[in-house]
Parts: C-alpha cells; structure tokens; sequence
C-alpha cells in the first residue's frame, strides 16, 4: 500500500516501514519535535489543573 508521508509528501510504502506514517525516522522525529515544541494544539478549553496553576502564580 503506498501512503503520502504527512510532513514532507513523499510517496512511500506502509508495508515494512518502521517509520509509517513517515518516510523516514527524520520525518517522525520532525513531528515528534513540533508535539514538543506545542507547534501543534488541540482547541478546546484547558483543563482543570492548568486553570488552576494560573491562578495560583497570580
């Protein structure tokens, strides 16, 4: 089955491919950092602990 990897557009195979749904482990490990980075957000209202994190540093 070939898949398009989501960071860089690749064409590449799912099968054998330690790395699916990226071409390479540079592409995961692309992803990976922009999770880290908080590149990527999920919207939505934040939750309870952060709310109350705020208004203890206040």
């Amino acid at each position: 089955m070939k898949i398009k990897c989501p960071m860089c557009k690749k064409t590449t195979t799912w099968e054998e491919n330690p790395n699916r749904p990226f071409c390479s482990e540079r592409c995961k490990l692309l992803d990976l950092g922009k999770w880290v980075f908080e590149e990527y957000k999920i919207p939505g209202e934040k939750a309870e602990e952060e709310k109350e994190e705020e208004k203890d540093s206040d």
